[in-house]
């Protein structure tokens, strides 16, 4: 076991894969940190063809903020003591700046289930950080994505069984499911497609 360790997804929502993946590192180091990528999506920008949700606010409808506290009350729940875990941005998308927000000394762990999953793994590496791969997994193997879960959340779909209990709760008393329903229409409809990309953000931030 090493002392330190670090694991980072965009966590939009945080599923029971995800849960699987942050237990897993955590098992392999005494701290963990949990980086958040994609703070906000005007600031921390995707910047690879590969990195396909994390554009619009359809695909970003969590903040920042609401995740720290859904993954915080998830491993909470699930036991982990919150000394051996902390919860930061990670700016996967301006790898120059990863070593501004997270440990150097630490092993960054990876899954790996697609192309931009191997990107990632490979931005940290340029950047001289220890990475251990944790598994690397195709189709079904890799379970419902947070993309799933927002589709079923979107379509009125049963998604409870695939988050954490404390997470669908959140979700719920926060009003997110219904702000994912309403992205959803509002990105569906055609006048909204065809204006630009700034017109098209100001009222999904509403």
């Amino acid at each position: 076991m090493v002392e330190t360790g670090a694991a980072f997804g965009r966590f939009q929502i945080f599923t029971l894969k995800h849960m699987e993946y942050i237990l897993a590192a955590k098992m392999r180091c005494r701290k963990l940190y949990i980086g958040i990528t994609h703070a906000d999506i005007v600031s921390f920008a995707a910047t690879s063809s590969l990195d396909r949700h994390g554009v619009t606010k359809k695909d970003n409808p969590l903040t920042y903020l609401e995740r720290h506290e859904m993954i915080q009350g998830a491993l909470l729940d699930f036991g982990v003591r919150r000394k051996e875990f902390d919860i930061i941005p990670f700016p996967v998308t301006q790898p120059d700046l990863i070593q501004q927000y997270a440990p150097r000394d630490a092993t960054y762990y990876l899954s790996i289930c697609r192309e931009w999953d191997e990107e990632k793994a490979q931005a940290v590496q340029r950047q001289w950080l220890k990475t251990e791969i944790l598994w690397q997994r195709l189709g079904e193997d890799c379970g419902p994505t947070g993309y799933d879960v927002r589709k079923m959340v979107a379509e009125n779909r049963d998604w409870f069984q695939y988050v954490p209990k404390t997470v669908s709760d959140y979700i719920r008393s926060r009003g997110i499911d219904q702000r994912i329903r309403e992205l959803e229409r509002l990105y569906s409809n055609p006048e909204w497609k065809n204006q630009k990309p700034r017109e098209r953000e100001r009222p999904a931030e509403q």
